[in-house]
């Protein structure tokens, strides 16, 4: 490993994986794939805008892969449907896939959930690695195993828990990618500071201009932070029986906006998470949780770094009122007895989950972000 390289250790048993971050690792992904998934068919899928990228990674599999082949498909969450799970079946499919065959999915969230939820239906699950290519998909959603589509009803509604067999974070895929991408990626590097590390949070306001500066030393220790923080969660509660319902914050109004918006490309999903914790800590507020300053101060931190902090700043404006959002919530898939989960919190580093939300509450911070 050279010097800048990271490893963070997700150590789930048999399940356990090994998560690279470093500078011109794709260069080196022979070396860094594991011996025993080498040398077997190999299938790539991939964003269609990360071409360049998967042009290096053939480039180094060369000579130790069999019979590659390459599947391009277009981002953004329209993909992440049944459609794009047939489409994706089917070439495996066609091209004789086996269980011994390895998938490699390169492109950031919605490319990753997808292909991983492929892997894990197709025979029965085959292996596949994870090479995610937005600050997103390398801080939260290749990292933990959860893949799926989503469907008329919601988000993520149809999926599975399938654990990569490793994730490979070469932060040169990154220079390419839109100012935008990149501030709504430091949506979800954010949110391991408000849930349960305040100390981070802090080194983020000293340190957040180097880390969407792409400065290497900063945003290698940004993602290495946000995925030591992903790892110790998964490994306690891989299932999200607990502790992991944490890494939502935000989540529950995310995902009802993303749905209002129709997944049209208004809204990325960091900028729906913005927003989210944003409204989480009004609520917390609201409900006598945290004190007067949190919001505020979470505001200033967001909208200093290019992010939304209210539904009304979504453009086109959404057209659903508050109570029609709120009622997207109830189609969210952490709803328990008819009760839509909440991630609120006591303060900045002090996350917790609860049932027991007043709707009326709900709607009201949802209307004054809306205004």
């Amino acid at each position: 490993m050279t010097d800048n390289t990271k490893t963070v250790h997700v150590d789930l048993g048999e399940h356990s994986y090994d998560i690279h971050i470093g500078k011109g690792l794709l260069e080196r992904a022979a070396e860094l794939i594991p011996e025993n998934f080498l040398n077997k068919k190999t299938f790539i899928l991939y964003d269609e805008n990360t071409y360049p990228y998967v042009q290096v990674l053939e480039e180094a599999l060369a000579g130790k892969v069999q019979d590659s082949k390459t599947l391009s498909l277009k981002g953004g969450e329209q993909t992440k449907s049944y459609d794009g799970l047939q489409k994706t079946l089917d070439w495996l499919l066609d091209n004789k896939v086996d269980r011994q065959s390895v998938l490699i999915v390169v492109g950031g969230g919605v490319i990753g959930d997808l292909g991983g939820f492929a892997a894990s239906i197709v025979m029965r699950g085959i292996p596949f690695i994870q090479v995610p290519t937005t600050l997103l998909a390398q801080v939260d959603s290749s990292v933990g195993g959860k893949t799926g589509i989503n469907t008329v009803q919601g988000k993520n509604l149809v999926g599975s828990f399938y654990q990569p067999k490793m994730v490979l974070c070469d932060i040169g895929t990154l220079g390419t990618l839109p100012e935008r991408e990149l501030q709504a990626g430091y949506g979800e590097v954010v949110k391991y500071g408000f849930i349960n590390d305040v100390s981070f949070f802090e080194w983020l306001e000293k340190n957040s201009e180097k880390v969407l500066s792409l400065e290497s030393e900063e945003v290698i220790h940004a993602i290495e932070t946000s995925c030591k923080a992903k790892a110790d969660i998964v490994a306690a509660d891989e299932k999200e029986k607990g502790q992991r319902a944490l890494l939502n914050l935000g989540h529950t109004f995310a995902h009802a906006l993303e749905a209002s918006a129709c997944y049209d490309g208004r809204l990325l999903h960091g900028e729906a998470v913005a927003i989210g914790m944003m409204m989480a800590f009004d609520l917390s507020l609201k409900m006598g949780l945290c004190s007067q300053e949190d919001p505020g101060h979470v505001s200033d931190h967001l909208i200093k770094c290019g992010l939304k902090t209210k539904a009304s700043e979504i453009t086109p404006h959404l057209k659903q009122s508050a109570a029609e959002i709120v009622e997207l919530m109830a189609s969210d898939k952490k709803m328990m007895d008819d009760k839509i989960g909440f991630i609120l919190t006591r303060g900045i580093g002090q996350a917790f989950q609860t049932y027991d939300v007043n709707l009326d509450d709900v709607t009201q911070i949802v209307e004054e972000s809306l205004k």
